[in-house]
Formats: structure tokens, C-alpha cells, sequence
């Protein structure tokens, strides 16, 4: 800035909306592809296994959608976290600074307002715990029905079931608000 430019509140936090916005931005694209690579990897992976006939190769999945499903969550509990700052705190305290009557960033709270958002949003945990918890499980049940099982393999079975449904637990209690 310029030594002639004054800095005011208004300024400091309109830089601060860009900037989170791109943060969220970005999070919202890494967290998508997230979606799409853990789909990727547990293709490939099951493809191996049967190819290869390694039944203990499926217990792989279940490790790809812990560690990238933990990712996902967090990714989206920021995402929503933004949100929320800039419709609570942000949009009003500007609003107050400018004198505005009404909000500041409407689209913040415009687009939560929509019919249909409930019903998308129910549809998405269902995707999500589809891909990040039914999926392995399907892979660990497989497991358990191979000739492959192994007394170690299926303690690191029932840990990967125990992290799932923690993994799941998560998914549902961030989805209820």
C-alpha cells in the first residue's frame, strides 16, 4: 500500500474476506479431488488384488479411506467453518463499519436458503459414507470370507472396523449441523 493510502478496518477486512474466500476456494477443490482419488486408489487396488489373487491386498482399502476420509472431514469442517465466520462475524461487523442495512456478502446466506439444499445435503453424507466407510467395509467383509485370513490380519481387520466406525461416527455427527 502506499504511504498515502489510509488503512482502515473496513480495508483490513475486506483483504481478509479475499483472502479466506481463495483459502476456502482451494479447500473446496482439494476436498472434491478427494472424493475422485479415493475412488481412483481403491479401484486400483482391488484390481490388483483380484489380479493377483491377494485377498489380504483388499485390507488396503480400508487404510486409503480412513487416512483420506479424515482428510475430506476436516477439509469440509473448514470449508463450512469460513462460511459461517463470514456470515456471523465478518459480514456483520462490515456491515456496521459501512452503515449497510442488511447484510454484507449475501450470497453467504442466500444460498443456504435454498429448497433443495437439505436434500443435497442428506445425499452427500450418503456419498460420503458410501465412499469412506461402506466401501472398505465391503472390502474387510470380502477379506473375512477369503481363505486368505490370518490371525494378525484380522486383529488389523477389526482396528480398521473400529476406525471406520469412528471414521462414520464423525461423518454423521458433523453432518447434523
Amino acid at each position: 500500500m502506499a504511504a498515502t493510502e489510509d488503512v482502515t478496518e473496513s480495508r483490513l477486512l475486506l483483504t481478509e474476506y479475499d483472502r479466506i474466500k481463495e483459502e476456502q476456494k482451494t479447500r473446496i477443490g482439494f476436498r472434491d479431488n478427494l472424493l475422485y482419488f479415493t475412488l481412483a486408489a481403491s479401484t486400483t487396488v482391488l484390481a490388483i488384488a483380484v489380479q493377483s489373487g491377494l485377498a489380504q491386498l483388499q485390507l488396503a482399502v480400508p487404510v486409503i479411506c480412513l487416512v483420506l476420509g479424515w482428510t475430506y472431514l476436516v477439509n469440509d469442517e473448514k470449508i463450512s467453518a469460513v462460511g459461517c465466520y463470514i456470515r456471523d462475524r465478518l459480514g456483520p461487523r462490515l456491515a456496521e463499519l459501512s452503515g449497510a442495512r442488511g447484510a454484507v456478502f449475501g450470497w453467504e446466506i442466500y444460498h443456504r436458503d435454498d429448497a433443495s439444499r437439505s436434500m443435497r445435503k442428506r445425499l452427500q453424507t450418503a456419498v460420503d459414507l458410501f465412499t469412506f466407510l461402506a466401501l472398505p467395509m465391503i472390502c474387510i467383509t470380502a477379506f473375512w470370507c477369503s481363505p486368505a485370513v490370518q490371525p494378525l490380519l484380522v486383529i488389523a481387520s477389526l482396528a480398521q472396523t473400529v476406525a471406520l466406525a469412528v471414521l462414520g461416527w464423525q461423518f454423521l455427527r458433523y453432518a447434523e449441523r
